[in-house]
């Protein structure tokens, strides 16, 4: 079928019209994402902000001039040379997190607010680390993110950025300053351990000290409590001896007794060749030849026989037995039978000595408990007592 030119010509402007109708529609029509603000000038002059949703536009007299992102941006600066006040060149990165508050702001008052912000950041880290050294530089990075900080919401406030947080992420000294600052701080920490080192010795030795201290105050402590213990020990047994002694009314007899009791313990001696009997010996068999005379026991007359002590009371007897059991002893020894052993143990005693002094083959003599070489005549020791008209105590 053949188509004039009017019907041509009628077809084409159809076409051209949906074409019109289809971009118009779609530049009327437009959603706007969360998060991001478009901004629609008509004729060229602002007009409105597009919050997110559903919008719809008047085609080819509205148009969106940019769209803003109001979530917040972390931006990196590259490296800043900054000179210190002790004429030191450090290296510092810094990281800026910031949002936009007010898009129209962002887009109307500067050009670009990323690298006013940038340029912003090194001036002011250039001013305030400017008037620190670089002990202060690399102490105090709060106090310079602080300061970063309120100058940059300031200037930023009219671009309708706000920033939230500055952070130096490293601060670089030179090379040649960081070998001195190890080796400053390699010695600074030996001389900490230093420091350590001799007070762990300082409390070692004190602790060591204090320890013997008190170890040896507790061992005189110890010392001292024996010794007082053994003390009233001995001194408890002296006065039980004593008193088991008082109690028993003990007589020469029994006196004589105890001394015989010694005199074969003397005799035993196996490395004495000579057994010697002392002067007092005479003195003692007197004081036996007494007690042998007397009975000693209530009752008996003198020189009555041993036999003679059964007719102790038993009464007597019983009082005595009872004494010593006060003092927590047993009862002594009956009279008569200490008598016998007290004979016999004598004549086993002389019997002993006689056989040690054959055994010798020196008889005994009494010039040696004078003083005197053996074989010489005896000489009794002068006693000015015995020679008539001399008075002993003159």
């Amino acid at each position: 079928m053949d188509l004039n030119p009017g019907q041509i010509a009628l077809t084409i402007v159809l076409v051209v019209l949906l074409i019109f109708i289809v971009t118009a529609l779609v530049k009327a029509v437009r959603i706007v994402p969360q998060a991001v603000a478009l901004i629609v000038e008509r004729l060229g002059r602002y007009h409105k902000t597009l919050e997110p949703g559903l919008h719809i536009l008047v085609p080819f007299i509205d148009k969106v001039r940019a769209g803003v992102d109001l979530r917040e941006q972390v931006v990196s600066f590259p490296p800043q040379p900054v000179i210190t006040s002790d004429n030191l060149v450090v290296s510092i990165d810094t990281v800026i997190y910031f949002s936009v508050t007010n898009p129209k702001s962002a887009v109307y008052e500067i050009a670009n607010y990323i690298t006013g912000i940038e340029q912003l950041t090194v001036t002011t880290l250039r001013n305030v680390v400017g008037s620190m050294d670089l002990e202060q530089t690399l102490t105090s990075r709060d106090q310079i993110n602080g300061q970063l900080r309120g100058v940059l919401d300031e200037a930023t406030g009219k671009w309708g950025v706000r920033v939230n947080r500055v952070e130096l992420k490293s601060i670089d000294p030179p090379a040649s300053v960081q070998g001195s600052m190890e080796q400053q701080m390699r010695a600074e920490r030996d001389r900490r351990a230093a420091i350590l080192t001799a007070e762990g010795v300082k409390q070692s030795q004190i602790l060591t000290a204090e320890g013997q201290k008190q170890s040896e105050i507790l061992k005189a402590e110890g010392d001292a409590q024996a010794r007082v213990l053994r003390a009233e020990g001995e001194a408890r047994a002296i006065l039980q001896v004593f008193d088991a002694i008082h109690t028993g009314d003990a007589d020469p007899k029994l006196l004589a007794y105890q001394y015989l009791q010694m005199l074969p313990q003397i005799a035993n001696g196996t490395a004495s060749k000579l057994w010697v009997v002392p002067t007092e010996f005479t003195a003692a068999l007197g004081s036996i030849s007494k007690g042998f005379g007397g009975s000693g026991i209530p009752g008996v007359p003198a020189g009555a026989p041993p036999e003679a002590s059964a007719e102790e009371s038993a009464a007597t007897k019983a009082l005595r037995r009872e004494r010593m059991k006060d003092l927590g002893g047993q009862a002594l020894a009956d009279a008569a039978e200490a008598l016998r052993e007290a004979q016999r143990q004598s004549e086993a005693a002389a019997a002993d000595a006689t056989a040690s002094g054959t055994r010798s083959g020196l008889p005994f003599d009494p010039s040696h408990e004078a003083g005197q070489q053996p074989g010489e005549p005896y000489v009794p020791p002068f006693d000015p007592g015995a020679e008539p008209g001399i008075d002993p105590e003159r």
